[in-house]
């Protein structure tokens, strides 16, 4: 497989390509281009995010709405922030008093489903939100009715993601299902969420990895550890970073200052401050010589050199 420099690096700013689109930025303005470099929603905007569900955030003059690929404003510029849609639902901000912003959701005809009442949300995930509220400063779990699904009793709660969530009590970390049940107890110090069928867990300063059922399948070892992508893990040993597969092997040694996760077969790594890209047998098929690299998304990948954006693409042979 050859890569090459598809879209020149021109931009001030770039994202990943989402839903076949990418948020560019020129001049101070945000707009989006196709993967041929085509601007085709103007860079008119003082911010945007990526397109999800087939609709992006966008703001100017202080507020903010939705657009579709056509760049018609399908959700009105009247919220203080709009994020991306994940289920059919995105987050709102809106300000109730100076400096206290409180959140809710919008359905994708902007209908208010969820009201402006939490002072802490995360996105739809598997059916469900964790929410915060200031006068219990405890978090649960709501449906897409608004509905309290889990109480507010946990310290903190994160996304559902392959039917378990994460949650926090008295700093300690653990699991629970989509009923309420804690099938992994709080006694980790850090964990993330879980990904084909593992979650990283922290226990004294070290990372490891735990099943669903709760069994430590890979030794806290590790100075640091992010999750399972495409069958492989980043993992840092002694200030290096490295791979390993679901058996613990470490079949790409620790040597690059920094790694990402695998997508679409590639890792960005970093070695001396400079980015590349390697593949799953540890060969660096794209040299480092950019200051920063995205992921691959869609084919293509955003860098960064000499200040300025741009994207390179996979060439099949």
């Amino acid at each position: 497989m050859k890569f090459e420099l598809k879209i020149p690096c021109i931009y001030d700013y770039a994202n990943s390509f989402s839903e076949g689109l990418a948020v560019v930025e020129l001049n101070g303005k945000r707009g989006f281009i196709d993967k041929s470099g085509k601007e085709v929603i103007k860079c008119v905007y003082d911010n945007a995010y990526s397109f999800s569900e087939g609709l992006a955030p966008v703001e100017l003059s202080g507020k903010w709405g939705s657009i579709d690929k056509n760049g018609n404003e399908v959700i009105k510029r009247i919220y203080d922030t709009v994020f991306e849609f994940s289920e059919g639902m995105a987050i709102i901000n809106e300000s109730k008093r100076a400096y206290h912003l409180k959140h809710g959701f919008i359905d994708k005809s902007g209908n208010e489903v969820i009201k402006c009442i939490y002072d802490t949300v995360n996105l739809f995930s598997e059916g469900m939100a964790s929410v915060k509220l200031k006068r219990k400063e405890k978090w649960g779990f709501i449906d897409k009715n608004g509905n309290e699904a889990l109480k507010c009793i946990y310290d903190h709660a994160y996304i559902f993601s392959e039917g378990l969530a994460a949650v926090e009590l008295n700093g300690k970390r653990g699991f629970i299902d989509k009923n309420g049940n804690e099938v992994i107890k709080c006694i980790y110090d850090d964990t993330n969420n879980f990904s084909e069928g593992l979650a990283v867990v922290e226990r004294k300063g070290k990372y490891g990895f735990i099943d669903k059922n709760g069994k430590e399948v890979i030794k806290c070892i590790y100075d640091d550890a992010d999750n399972f992508s495409e069958g492989l893990a980043v993992v840092e040993r002694k200030g290096k970073y490295g791979f390993i597969d679901k058996n613990s092997n470490e079949v790409i040694k620790c040597i690059y200052d920094g790694a990402d996760n695998f997508s679409e077969g590639l890792a960005g790594v970093e070695r001396e401050g400079k980015y590349g890209f390697i593949n799953k047998n540890g060969n660096e098929v794209i040299k480092c010589i950019y200051d920063t690299v995205f992921e691959f998304s869609e084919g293509l990948a955003c860098v960064k050199i000499d200040e300025k954006y741009g994207f390179i693409a996979k060439i099949e042979e």
